[in-house]
Parts: structure tokens; C-alpha cells; sequence
């Protein structure tokens, strides 16, 4: 319990304080893709760092969007180097949020489910780095959510941030090109993730029940 408690108390200070250099600094009220690129300007050299640490703590909270960051570093810095800026700070921030979720959840989920087969301590990798590849290429579901999700799985940390990385860079690319985003409908993103999960938890189960299928045998997910 104080462990937990300590994780908890050392993420809200670093945040807290991430936040409080960025306002420091001058970051907009406004987080429109014009007004971070005027102000990320402004830093010179140190405006990609700038970028990258408020793409870490879009991640990790969550509510923050982090598409209109993906554009701004494509503004400021490029594509190219734009693309790169923002996927750096996306994985940093995805893997923060894995680790946080893995420190305080992972043991409680491995009491409740000890013979889940994606989430016990045998979990099919080939499953699990599939599943976030593929939520990573589809901008509707949850950054953070997913983050979150995947700390209590049985994913390697090397798998998911492999995937986390090669499954964002598509549409990080497209985002940072064209300089410009839609808004989503928080909602929508959240119910988006949800069912992403509800399926993983899902599928697993369904193919114990085939145990000797050719699916099964080629997602390791046979009991």
C-alpha cells in the first residue's frame, strides 16, 4: 500500500512539475497547432525537448489530445524531424504510463485471473504485440487507455514499445504532414477502448474452447 502510494505521489509531483515549467515558459493557453508552433518557435533549441515533454504528459493523463501535438511538431520542425520529435515523446509517455500501470495493477490483476491466457504470467506475446499494434495505427482509440491496459497484460516491455512505436508512426507521419487534425469525441474514444480490451479479454476465452484450432495454435493461446 505505501509503495503504491509513493508511485502514485511521485507521478501527480513530476507531472505537477512538468506542467508547471511548461506554463513557466510560456506554453499558450490554446493548444491549436498554431499557437504551439508560434511558441515552440520562440524556444529555439530547446523547443523539440518542449514538444517531446508535453507529449509525455498528453499520454499520460490522457484527456490532453496529443494529434494537434503530432502536427504541431510537423510545423515547427518538419516532417521528417517532426515525425520523429513526437513519436519519441509518445513512446517516452506510453512507456510511463505502461510501467505506472504495471507497478501498481499487475499483481492484483494476476491474483484475479491467474490462468488468463493474456494476462497470466505465460500470456501469449504474439496476441498482445498484434493488439497493440493494431490500436496504435487507429488514431480513435485511446493513447493513454491502451498505455494503461497493457501495463496489467503479460506483454514484454520490449514487444510493446516496438509496437507502441511502429504501429503510431503511419499515422504520426500523416498528422505531422499535414500540419492539421480533427477533433474526436472523447466518448467515442474511451467506448472505442473499451470494446478493444472487452474483445482481447474475449477472443482468448472463445479459443480455449478450440483449443487445437489454426488460429489459436498461431496466437500461442492454447490452454
Amino acid at each position: 500500500m505505501i509503495f503504491r502510494a509513493s508511485i502514485m505521489a511521485i507521478v501527480i509531483l513530476a507531472l505537477a512539475a512538468a506542467w508547471w515549467l511548461l506554463q513557466a515558459l510560456g506554453m499558450p493557453a490554446s493548444l491549436t497547432s498554431q499557437t504551439l508552433t508560434d511558441w515552440l518557435n520562440q524556444e529555439g533549441a530547446a523547443g523539440p525537448a518542449l514538444l517531446m515533454l508535453l507529449m509525455v504528459i498528453a499520454v499520460i493523463v490522457g484527456p490532453i489530445p496529443t494529434l494537434p501535438i503530432s502536427a504541431t511538431a510537423g510545423l515547427a520542425f518538419g516532417l521528417i524531424k517532426g515525425t520523429l520529435i513526437a513519436a519519441t515523446g509518445a513512446l517516452l509517455g506510453a512507456l510511463l504510463a505502461f510501467w505506472i500501470a504495471r507497478l501498481l495493477g499487475r499483481d492484483a490483476i494476476l491474483r484475479h485471473f491467474p490462468d488468463n491466457p493474456i494476462l497470466a504470467e505465460g500470456g501469449s506475446q504474439r496476441f498482445l504485440t498484434i493488439a497493440i499494434l493494431l490500436t496504435r495505427a487507429i488514431p480513435i482509440f485511446s493513447f493513454a487507455l491502451i498505455s494503461y491496459a497493457a501495463g496489467v497484460t503479460a506483454i514484454h516491455t520490449w514487444r510493446f514499445a516496438l509496437a507502441t512505436f511502429f504501429g503510431m508512426l503511419p499515422m504520426t507521419m500523416v498528422f505531422a504532414g499535414l500540419g492539421t487534425t480533427f477533433e474526436l469525441n472523447p466518448v467515442l474514444t474511451v467506448v472505442a477502448g473499451l470494446a478493444i480490451l472487452a474483445v482481447m479479454a474475449w477472443l482468448p476465452w472463445s479459443i480455449s474452447r478450440h483449443p487445437e484450432s489454426r488460429l489459436a495454435r498461431w496466437l500461442h493461446l492454447r490452454q
